[in-house]
């Protein structure tokens, strides 16, 4: 049985002869042929190359042409910041000012789209039994990068206009998803990782609506549709498949397992959730084989896609990727070849701060990387919307988990999701982004204290 097929049967309940594997490799294919991120993410030629070459590498059973979130806020007016290391990120939010729901909708000739469009093209004409993946901007992430932080305050002072706002941006991500069907894609996943920063409350009044109405449509199409978030998402799983998605996909900071029990009572499949940084990043390629035949024999033949937990990083060495692959085809020969495989940790010892010491209010955010996990970046950007009244009094660092010394200091003060925030040493907010005044409140005691 081909790719695509396998991953039809498991998205349809079947017990499928092998798990099936779906790398979301984003920035990273373009190592595979020495190119940047800022020349593959704007370069149709560039990134047709990419995605043929990583699926000659990987063995996939499924890929994305294209792994980027700010596509379609690029094209609504928000200004992107461009890396050669990752996908850009926004840096200007054009309703900063004001919540005033644009009334614009986003044509196929607009933006990148085009160029996403001809690669997807030609990659489901030369791939045509990989199950291609079209993957938009979740509308609450759309949401949130038209309007800032401010949503979040916004929440509770202003319920009207963030449903306003995020039912907005479903019609406009829609739209999108219509041309990538029309384009070839065998599915389409709405990746919303601010999903995982809020409650089940604040789902069931911003996004149960919308997403319901999002996936009933990609069922009218006949297309079966996922439900990606990055980050700890495991009290909106419920709430997520009420919303109906063919298919749910979570990272690391979910317990998989237990996640698959809530899915399987509600007939989705699950995706996931390969480590990005300690195995797919800094692990062998013993790690990444491990992994994987860990979890396959976890999860089984039905009902579960391996996949990394997001875009895999940038500079995670290829040959992990392929090990995996070679997992996923051939797991007894893998498995017995990881018969005496021990790993080792590798991580540095670091020397904390003397937080008691300290002249500031030292605000620590632990991230995946606020460049690329939009999650992270609001995480940051509420942190230093937060201390930049207090001048010197208060400082704010980014502990970037793609740095194994910010590993190491999870393991020291005990962190174990992200992204989160501690506020001299002590760990405020996890995987939840406070607003600005509740995080001040804090750094005011903090002060206090000094």
């Amino acid at each position: 049985m081909h790719g695509k097929a396998l991953i039809f049967e498991v998205l349809k309940g079947n017990r499928v002869e092998r798990c099936p594997w779906v790398p979301y490799t984003g920035s990273q294919i373009a190592n595979l042929k020495g190119y940047t991120a800022q020349e593959m993410f704007q370069d149709a030629d560039k990134l047709f190359e990419c995605c043929m070459e990583a699926e000659s590498q990987y063995s996939p059973d499924g890929m994305t042409p294209m792994f980027d979130l700010q596509v379609e806020a690029e094209i609504l007016g928000c200004d992107l910041t461009w890396y050669d290391n990752t996908p850009p990120t926004v840096c200007t939010h054009p309703l900063e000012g004001e919540l005033v729901v644009p009334e614009r909708r986003i044509a196929a000739t607009e933006g990148r789209i085009p160029l996403i469009l001809d690669v997807m093209r030609r990659f489901k004409a030369a791939k045509p039994d990989i199950a291609m993946y079209g993957l938009v901007c979740g509308p609450f992430t759309l949401a949130s990068h038209l309007r800032g932080t401010n949503i979040f305050m916004d929440m509770y002072d202003d319920e009207e206009g963030v449903k306003a706002l995020v039912n907005y941006c479903e019609e406009v991500v829609r739209d999108v998803a219509d041309y990538y069907i029309e384009a070839g894609c065998d599915v389409i996943a709405a990746v919303d990782p601010l999903v995982s920063q809020i409650s089940p409350d604040m789902f069931e009044t911003f996004l149960s609506e919308p997403y319901s109405k999002f996936f009933a449509a990609m069922r009218e199409r006949g297309v079966p549709s996922s439900f990606f978030v990055c980050g700890d998402a495991t009290k909106n799983i419920e709430p997520m498949c009420l919303t109906k998605p063919d298919c749910i996909a979570i990272d690391e900071n979910v317990d998989i397992v237990e996640a698959k029990k809530i899915t399987d009572a509600h007939g989705i499949t699950i995706s996931g959730n390969l480590q990005l940084t300690i195995t797919m990043l800094l692990g062998t390629q013993q790690d990444n084989q491990k992994e994987a035949i860990e979890l396959m024999d976890k999860m089984g033949t039905s009902r579960f896609i391996l996949a990394p937990g997001c875009d895999v990083p940038f500079d995670a060495p290829a040959s992990n990727l392929i090990g995996v692959g070679q997992a996923v085809h051939n797991p007894d020969a893998v498995r017995k070849a990881l018969e005496n495989y021990v790993a080792k940790d590798n991580l540095p010892e670091i020397e904390m701060p003397d937080y008691a010491a300290l002249d500031h209010v030292l605000v620590e955010a632990v991230t995946i990387d606020s460049k690329t996990c939009a999650a992270c970046g609001y995480m940051v950007a509420t942190a230093n919307d937060a201390a930049r009244p207090y001048g010197e009094k208060v400082k704010v660092v980014e502990r970037s988990i793609m740095n194994p010394e910010s590993l190491a200091f999870m393991g020291k003060v005990g962190l174990t999701n992200l992204p989160s925030l501690l506020v001299d040493g002590v760990i405020k907010h996890v995987s939840l982004i406070p607003t600005v005044d509740s995080l001040r409140q804090e750094i005011e005691e903090a002060l206090q204290k000094k």
